[in-house]
């Protein structure tokens, strides 16, 4: 730590639960590098919170190089909250594309891949540093229409697991939040490729889904545990939802 401040590099922070996450470490006293594609956002969060941004995505393997250049270059790292991803289309896999399915792997899989592998050494240098995978509830059980998600979240759940093993012994934590029904401002209407009515739909007759603030929450309490102890794995659905198909609906 610099002068007792802890640091943290924030994927997908120009909206929803990333932005909702940088807001929360900066109430929290953290120093936050927010990283996404959307400059205006990201400018706006600065104002807002005071929190540095890069303009990046994580799909480009030169834009994570500088981005862990600059983050390294402050001094150590102590935490990368990987939260940016997202899906793509709801067909059936007889019909799905395979462009949906490349590109859901890309920014759910490879993307956590790229920005862990490019920041490791600074998470290394400060003695304690944490590697937080935003998966999903989609990561352990498949539902119709879900294909390529459920797959890109199967293998981030494994990426998140296979390095908490090869890990072991360092002093850097591996963190899975997997979140279940979580209404944010654009995961779903990015997923019906802009339907409104459709991504509405998701959520109709559900009382109070999780919304961004309420994973942001489990994402600071994690990070916040005393540094021996390791959240391996927290998931964290609204209670109306039981399970990924019993989902409790009012009239």
């Amino acid at each position: 730590m610099r002068n007792g401040v802890l640091r943290a590099v924030v994927t997908g922070a120009s909206s929803g639960i990333g932005a909702a996450t940088v807001r929360q470490l900066r109430d929290v006293g953290w120093d936050v590098l927010a990283v996404a594609r959307r400059e205006d956002r990201l400018e706006a969060l600065a104002e807002e919170t005071g929190c540095q941004y890069a303009v990046a995505d994580v799909t480009d393997a030169e834009q994570v190089a500088a981005v862990a250049r600059r983050a390294a270059s402050q001094g150590p790292v102590h935490a990368l909250v990987n939260n940016a991803g997202g899906a793509f289309g709801m067909e059936p896999v007889a019909d799905g594309d395979a462009a949906d399915w490349a590109a859901m792997y890309e920014v759910n899989v490879l993307g956590p891949l790229r920005m862990t592998q490019a920041l490791l050494p600074a998470l290394r240098a400060g003695g304690r540093g944490d590697v937080l995978v935003m998966g999903s509830t989609a990561g352990f059980t498949a539902y119709e229409g879900g294909g390529g998600y459920v797959a890109a979240k199967h293998a981030e759940h494994a990426l998140a697991a296979t390095l908490r093993l090869e890990l072991a012994g360092e002093p850097v934590r591996v963190i899975e939040i997997a979140p279940g029904m979580v209404r944010t401002e654009e995961f779903s209407v990015n997923r019906f490729r802009g339907d409104a009515a459709a991504a509405d739909a998701v959520y109709r007759g559900v009382r109070e889904p999780l919304t961004a603030d309420d994973v942001a929450d489990c994402v600071v309490w994690s990070l916040t545990r005393p540094h021996h102890v390791n959240i391996d794995l927290l998931v964290v659905r609204p209670r109306a939802q039981a399970a990924q198909h019993k989902v409790a609906r009012e009239e």
